[in-house]
């Protein structure tokens, strides 16, 4: 029998501040958060435009000893998750550890740790280097940490999909509850890229923008990388339901899929066919979607592609829904970009409002949907779709819908 997964929980650390609250105010206040940052390692320095999480201070949240074993993408994953637990109103017996696993996406790991080493060795010429880079770069350092911070025992790993991760994550969370090998999963996303080896690295490829992000928009130059991640509970319905757990929305069928094309160029085969299978999976009409959040990065190529697959996979009615990319403000997030957009999502339903995509000049060729330009759209939302995609041409969906059927 195949189970029904909802969220009870959502935690964030994002471009807006921490918490899902400072979040949600950002995206309504339609304020970017892009700002000019300047980078500096060893020798090396540049100044470009990127996000920052405002306001974080890492021993607001931990001691100076655990700090020590946590690379700045694992603290966000452990901020983001404790938010979760606790609107789930977990950690107080109802469940039992096994039933709990922890799924995440992370593109990079602990690189800030990585790139620190580097500056070590070849700038310093420091041979040795510090005993605890291993366990702080490892990709797996954020689901070990989270699962040790509760005590959950159940299946926990990393899924490193870049762009994609914190969506794919949450996808493969979905079929374990789904399937019944869990009751219970921590998902989502977390990421620290800003830094100098990453930006000249995303510089040289060409994709990054020198002014700021207009996702869709006439003009647009490139993304703009930014910090952050996002933790949501999963979780079996019935299970929900019988610990009284406030229900925040059905996860009601997800999609992935692959190019197999180009590494670094997208098609719109793929990403409409991993939209298709979400709505195959959740049993809805193409007619019934109401919203998407978009992946939206703002370079030429993906948002022409991304709005010619939205257009493939829901045909006439994409004319009728709102959609709209939040990197404009929190900028991308890369493998915890999709777990800060699924809570964007959520809220979304939740209030009946549709973020904006922000920076919005106007009309560009090949990218003629309803964005929601640079202010929220009220209307109705029941049925929603959040989409990730990445490099090497891979794909992944979430629909979602915002009240629970019978």
């Amino acid at each position: 029998m195949a189970h029904r997964v909802v969220i009870t929980g959502m935690g964030c650390v994002s471009g807006m501040g921490v918490g899902v609250e400072a979040l949600w105010d950002g995206l309504m206040r339609a304020q970017s958060a892009i700002t000019p940052t300047h980078l500096v390692a060893g020798q090396h320095q540049t100044t470009l435009p990127a996000v920052r999480v405002a306001g974080y201070c890492p021993l607001n949240h931990f001691t100076a000893d655990e700090l020590i074993m946590r690379d700045r993408y694992a603290q966000f994953a452990i901020v983001a998750a404790r938010e979760a637990v606790q609107q789930a109103g977990l950690g107080c017996g109802e469940q039992t550890p096994g039933d709990t696993g922890v799924v995440l996406g992370s593109g990079g790991g602990g690189e800030l740790a990585r790139e620190e080493a580097a500056v070590r060795m070849f700038y310093e010429g420091k041979i040795r280097c510090n005993p605890i880079t291993v366990p702080k770069v490892n990709n797996q350092a954020s689901v070990g940490l989270v699962s040790m911070e509760f005590g959950f025992t159940g299946p926990s790993f990393i899924v490193a999909t870049g762009c994609a991760a914190a969506t794919h994550a949450m996808c493969q969370a979905y079929l374990l509850i789904q399937s019944g090998v869990l009751v219970r999963a921590l998902t989502g996303g977390t990421e620290a890229p800003v830094m100098l080896s990453v930006f000249q690295a995303f510089d040289a490829a060409r994709v990054m923008s020198h002014t700021t992000c207009r996702p869709f928009s006439r003009d647009r130059d490139g993304m703009v990388i930014g910090e952050g991640g996002a933790v949501v509970v999963m979780e079996e319905l019935q299970a929900a339901r019988a610990r009284g757990a406030n229900i925040l929305a059905e996860v009601c069928g997800i999609g992935m899929s692959s190019d197999a094309s180009n590494t670094l160029y997208p098609t719109e085969a793929g990403p409409a066919q991993a939209i298709t299978c979400a709505l195959a999976m959740s049993r809805i009409h193409a007619e019934e979607v109401d919203y998407v959040n978009a992946h939206g990065t703002g370079t030429q190529a993906n948002d022409r592609i991304e709005t010619a697959a939205i257009r493939r996979a829901l045909g006439h009615h994409a004319d009728n829904i709102t959609v709209s990319s939040t990197k404009a403000l929190h900028g991308h997030a890369f493998g915890g970009a999709g777990g800060i957009e699924l809570v964007a999502t959520v809220l979304a339903l939740q209030h009946g409002v549709a973020p904006p995509t922000a920076n919005y000049l106007g009309h560009d060729e090949g990218c003629d949907l309803d964005y929601a330009p640079n202010a929220p759209r009220e209307r109705r939302i029941d049925m929603a779709i959040k989409q990730s995609f990445a490099f090497g041409g891979v794909n992944a969906v979430l629909a979602l819908r915002r009240d629970i059927r019978l």
